[in-house]
């Protein structure tokens, strides 16, 4: 009697960035037409930022965990989570969810969020400029946005911060867009076409644990 064999296959997951940071390319350009008065209102953001911002950066996240790429699993899932509390804001200050006193609203609690994700997004900065030139001055820009945001709904110089959370959204948009497209059509062709730039290799990973 022949004794079956079980053959094993293992489940190859594909790269999800592309996916995940074309998500946050769409939703910050869409979001900075609105800060720099090319559009206006927040009502027909929030299914850029639901679906784009959020289900596409989280789903890519998800991914990426099962993928063991900590990186990715961890900045696509904290942005993914960022754009839902976004979008939860704007549709409370639009009334989605009942009438608000205006007494008991704080504008300036967004800016401390935007404040304690900056925070994080410094030690993500790091990381990324080991990672690629590119994704490092996506990072750069998206601090210079999460700190401008902070201090305009603060109250610090809005006039000033708004303009310049602007128009850095802006860049992580246009950045965003190249580093998307990049990854795309170097992981389909199987070599370089758009250059993402060297790690700036001061730091090193250590050994990796047991």
């Amino acid at each position: 009697m022949q004794q079956a064999t079980i053959t094993e296959t293992k489940i190859v997951m594909s790269d999800p960035t592309a996916l995940g940071v074309f998500g946050l390319a769409v939703v910050t350009l869409v979001a900075a037409s609105a800060k720099l008065h090319w559009t206006h209102g927040v009502s027909y953001l929030i299914p850029w930022a639901l679906f784009l911002g959020s289900v596409a950066q989280i789903w890519a996240s998800t991914i990426d965990f099962k993928r063991n790429n900590y990186f990715g699993a961890v900045v696509l899932g904290v942005y993914g989570l960022f754009w839902v509390a976004v979008s939860m804001h704007w549709a409370i200050s639009l009334g989605w969810f009942g009438v608000i006193d205006p007494t008991k609203v704080d504008p300036s609690q967004f800016g401390v969020a935007c404040l304690g994700y900056f925070i994080f997004s410094l030690f993500i900065m790091v990381a990324a400029f080991e990672s690629n030139k590119v994704l490092g001055i996506m990072l750069v820009l998206i601090n210079m946005l999460l700190l401008s945001l902070a201090l305009s709904l603060m109250g610090i110089q809005p006039a000033l911060f708004g303009d310049l959370a602007a128009w850095s959204e802006l860049g992580v948009a246009l950045l965003g867009f190249y580093y998307a497209g990049a990854i795309f059509l170097n992981n389909f062709f199987g070599r370089t076409l758009m250059p993402l730039g060297a790690p700036l290799g001061f730091l090193r990973k250590g050994p990796a644990k047991a």
